[in-house]
C-alpha cells in the first residue's frame, strides 16, 4: 500500500495530464470523449465524474483488471518488487481457485514451456532460435516477448502439463489444445515459433502460432492464434501494449502495425511506442485502449494492396471515435520490420515525419487518383467527405472541409452542405438503432439463471433521506475521525459520534457504517492514528472499499478544505455534526410520524386512542427537538 502511486499505477493504463494539484485523463471504465477521470496523488485515489467508477490504488486494479482483492495486492507487490511471502495452498483451496485465475497460470505455465523450448530443446536451438536471428532478434528483445517455440509432437506438451499437476480442460479452455473425437488433448501451435500476447497489466492472455519450413509454401495461413477464451477476446487485445503503454502515454503518440514482427523490429530498432493488430480489423474495444494512452496515431502499413485496404478500412473508425490520424506507407518492398532492421530509431522517426500523409491527402491519392469519370470522381468525393463528417470536434472539422475545398476543387458551400447531410444522417440512424433496441428490450423476457444470486452491495446504489444524513457523517468520521473536539473530557470527532448515537441507543442503517465507526472509535486512543489514511488501507476490502468511495465523494463533504486554519475547521467540523445529528434525529421522527399516520388510517375502534396519543407524542418530540435546534 505504501509504495502503490496512484499516478503510477493509473498511468500504466491512462494518459494523464497535470491539471492543478491532480492529473485528469480518459476514463478506462466507460467510452468518454472528455478527460472525467481524476487521480489525487496526494489523497491516493481515482475518481470518474462521469460514471463514479474509481477508488485507490488497489481498487482500481481490481476494476480494471477484474482481479479478487488478494490477487490485486499480488499484481501490486509484483509491480513494486516486493515479495509476498505465502504459504502453499492446500487441495482444497487450490481447487476453489477461480477458473479464470486458472487459464492464467496454465498459460503463463505454457510460455515458459515454449521459451525453455527455444533454449533448451535441441528442436528449438536448431530451427526456432535460427528463426528469430534471421529476423535479426537479440536475446533481449526475445527474453522481453518472451517468445518461444512449440515441439512437433502434438501430445508432448498436453502430456507434461498433466504430469506436471495441470488439469486438461484448462488447456482446452485456453485454446492451447484442442480434443480429437477420441477424446485426446492435442496441441493447437506444434511446431510453431511461438508469440505470447500479454494483457495491459502483464498477464499471458493467449498465444500466436508461425509454421517456419516449407509447410508455409501454399498455405494460406502461416499464424495460428488463440481462439477466443474467458480471458483472451482478439478485438480487445493489442499484440505489444504491454511493452509499449509507457512510451505510448510518454510520446503521446503510437504506430499501429500488422504484425508480431513488424512490432517486435521497431522495439528493437529503439521505437517503442508501437502495437499491432495483427490482421484483424480494428475494433471500437482496441480504438478505445488506445484512446485512453493517446489521441495521436500513425497508421505504418506496407505499400501494397492489403495494406491500403487495412488503412482504408480502420480511417473512419479512428475518425468516428476523436483520433487524430496520419497514414504511412513504406517503400516498395520494405514492411515496419525490414525497414526497421535498416535504419536507426532516429532515421525512422525522421522518413515518418517527412513522409507521413494526412487522412485527407491519402484517401484522395488512394480515391482519385487517375480518376476521370465524373460518376466515379463524385463517388471517392463523397467517401472523403463522409470521412470529414465523422469528426466530432466542430472546430477540427471546419479545418478539414477548407482543406477538402483546397484539394478536390469543390466549392465550400457544396462541401458543407454534403458533410451536414452526412451528420443528420448519422443521428437519425442513431435514433432509429436505438428505437430498435428498446422494442427488443421490451420484447425480451428479463434471463434470470437458476443460480443467480443478487450482488452484495456495502452502501445501496439509491439512498433514502436517512441513509444520506448518516453517509455525511460517518463520511466525517473516514476523513477526520482523528480530530480532536473541544469537549470535556477532551473526545476525537469518531468517539463523539458514538457517543451521539448511543445516548439514542441509536446505530446507522447501513451496517458498513457501524463497522466503519467502531475501527475508528478502537484506533482513537493510538497516537499515530491518521483516519483518512488508516481507512484508505484498511485490511479489509469492504471497509476499505466503502471509506475510499466515501473520500471521493468531494461533492457531498460539508467540512471546509484541509487548508482551513485547524481551530477554524474544528469549530466548522463540530458545527457542521451538530446540524447532521439535528437533521438525523428529526429525520427519524418524521418517519416514525409517517408510520404513526398510516397505524392511525387502519386502525380499530379499540386501537384508535392508543395511536392518536403516539401520533401527538411524536408531533410534540418533533417540535420540541426542532425549536432546540432553533428551526421552526
Amino acid at each position: 500500500m505504501d509504495a502503490a502511486d496512484i499516478v503510477d499505477v493509473v498511468s500504466d493504463f491512462v494518459s494523464l495530464k497535470k491539471s492543478g494539484a491532480n492529473y485528469k485523463g480518459l476514463c478506462p471504465f466507460h467510452n468518454d470523449r472528455t478527460p472525467s477521470f481524476m487521480v489525487s496523488p496526494a489523497k491516493g485515489y481515482c475518481k470518474c465524474f462521469s460514471c463514479g467508477k474509481g477508488g485507490n490504488a488497489v481498487g482500481f486494479i481490481m476494476e480494471h483488471e477484474q482481479l479478487t482483492y488478494p490477487e490485486a495486492l499480488k499484481y501490486l507487490a509484483r509491480k513494486y518488487n516486493i515479495e509476498v511471502q505465502e504459504r502453499e495452498l492446500t487441495d482444497d483451496e487450490r481447487r476453489a481457485q477461480t477458473e479464470r485465475e486458472s487459464l492464467f497460470i496454465v498459460n503463463e505455465w505454457a510460455a515458459n514451456y515454449f521459451a525453455d523450448n527455444l533454449h533448451k530443446s535441441s528442436d528449438g536451438v536448431s530451427i526456432g532460435l535460427p528463426y528469430f536471428r534471421s529476423r535479426g532478434f537479440r536475446d533481449d528483445i526475445i527474453e522481453r516477448f518472451k517468445l518461444g517455440f512449440d515441439l512437433g509432437d502434438r501430445k508432448a506438451l498436453a502430456q507434461k502439463a498433466v504430469a506436471e499437476g495441470y488439469k486438461g480442460e484448462y488447456l482446452e479452455k485456453t485454446g492451447i489444445c484442442y480434443k480429437t473425437d477420441r477424446g485426446e488433448l492435442i496441441d493447437r501451435f506444434a511446431g510453431r515459433v511461438i508469440f505470447p500476447w500479454f494483457g495491459q497489466s502483464g498477464k499471458i492472455v493467449g498465444f500466436g502460432g508461425r509454421l517456419l519450413d516449407a509447410r508455409t509454401k501454399g498455405v494460406a495461413q502461416k499464424y495460428v492464434n488463440s481462439p477466443d477464451s474467458e480471458i483472451y477476446h482478439k478485438d480487445s487485445e493489442l499484440y505489444g501494449l504491454f511493452q509499449a503503454k509507457r512510451a505510448i502515454a510518454k510520446e503521446n503518440h503510437v504506430y499501429m502495425v500488422e504484425g508480431y514482427t513488424d512490432v517486435i523490429s521497431m522495439h528493437q530498432c529503439g521505437i517503442e511506442n508501437v502495437v499491432a493488430n495483427s490482421g484483424t480489423a480494428l475494433s471500437v474495444k482496441q480504438i478505445g485502449i488506445l484512446h485512453r494512452l493517446t489521441p495521436n496515431i500513425t497508421l505504418l502499413y506496407d505499400g501494397d494492396e492489403a495494406g491500403v485496404h487495412a488503412a482504408m478500412r480502420g480511417t473512419d473508425m479512428l475518425l468516428s471515435h476523436g483520433m487524430n490520424i496520419k497514414v504511412l506507407f513504406l517503400p516498395d518492398g520494405d514492411d515496419p520490420d525490414s525497414f526497421a532492421r535498416k535504419h536507426s530509431a532516429e532515421e525512422f522517426r525522421d522518413y515518418v515525419e517527412r513522409n507521413q500523409t494526412d487522412f485527407i491527402d491519402f484517401k484522395c491519392q488512394v480515391l482519385l487518383q487517375g480518376v476521370t469519370d465524373p460518376m466515379k470522381r463524385a463517388e471517392a468525393i463523397d467517401n472523403v467527405l463522409l470521412s470529414v463528417s465523422l469528426i466530432k470536434d466542430q472546430i477540427k472539422r471546419s479545418m478539414y472541409v477548407t482543406l477538402c475545398v483546397e484539394k478536390l476543387g469543390v466549392k465550400e458551400e457544396t462541401i458543407v452542405r454534403r458533410v451536414n447531410k452526412f451528420i443528420h444522417d448519422e443521428i437519425e440512424q442513431r435514433k432509429k438503432r436505438k428505437e430498435r433496441e428498446k422494442v427488443l428490450v421490451q420484447e425480451q423476457p428479463p434471463i434470470v439463471p437458476e443460480t443467480a444470486s443478487a450482488p452484495v452491495e456495502n452502501v445501496p446504489t439509491k439512498l433514502s433521506k436517512l441513509q444520506e444524513i448518516e453517509t455525511l457523517i460517518i463520511q466525517m468520521v473516514v476523513r477526520h475521525g482523528e480530530m480532536l473536539m473541544p469537549t470535556e473530557p477532551q473526545v476525537t470527532l469518531a468517539q463523539l459520534v458514538a457517543s451521539n448515537l448511543a445516548e439514542d441507543e441509536l446505530q446507522f442503517s447501513i451496517p458498513i457504517y457501524n463497522k466503519i465507526l467502531e475501527d475508528a472509535v478502537e484506533k482513537s486512543g493510538e497516537d499515530d492514528f491518521v483516519a483518512e489514511k488508516f481507512f484508505m488501507r484498511h485490511e479489509d476490502y469492504d471497509i476499505n472499499n466503502a471509506a475510499t468511495r466515501l473520500i471521493m465523494d468531494q461533492a457531498n463533504v460539508n467540512v471546509k478544505p484541509d487548508e482551513m486554519d485547524e481551530t477554524k475547521l474544528v469549530a466548522q467540523t463540530v458545527k457542521n455534526l451538530n446540524h447532521l445529528f439535528i437533521d438525523l434525529r428529526l429525520q427519524m421522527i418524521s418517519e416514525q410520524i409517517v408510520e404513526a399516520r398510516q397505524r392511525l388510517a387502519t386502525a380499530t375502534a379499540d386501537e384508535m386512542a392508543t395511536a392518536m396519543s403516539h401520533y401527538k407524542q411524536l408531533k410534540e418530540l418533533q417540535k420540541t427537538v426542532a425549536q432546540m435546534a432553533g428551526r421552526n
